[in-house]
């Protein structure tokens, strides 16, 4: 099993690729914007991360997306379907839950291959 940890902090790593998967969780830097705004920002570093690690999002394999208001559903979708490259969508799940810190309004868990 191969395993690499991308920049690791003392709490945890950018991204951790296993065996050719890339797992990232990645939150707005800003954490100001709406929904739409921060799920906007969150994507671009999920572009960065990959981008890191030479693979892109037409690679992302599942999402999962971390929203603190159901009410923020569509906003979140805006960014996301203008992220998404046609005919590429991974498997993806969306649930509401309450996030670390009090301004993000959105968190998403990316696994993608390399």
């Amino acid at each position: 099993m191969s395993l690499y940890r991308h920049k690791p902090g003392k709490r945890m790593s950018e991204a951790v690729v296993v065996n050719g998967l890339i797992y990232t969780v990645q939150v707005p830097d800003s954490g100001q914007g709406d929904a739409r705004a921060q799920t906007a920002e969150t994507l671009g570093l999920i572009d960065a991360v990959l981008a890191e690690l030479d693979s892109d999002k037409t690679r992302i394999v599942e999402a999962t997306i971390f929203l603190v208001d159901l009410a923020d559903f569509d906003a979140m979708n805006e960014a996301w379907d203008a992220w998404v490259p046609e005919g590429q969508a991974p498997v993806r799940c969306t649930v509401q839950a309450k996030l670390a810190h009090p301004d993000w309004k959105v968190e998403i868990r990316i696994v993608a291959s390399r």
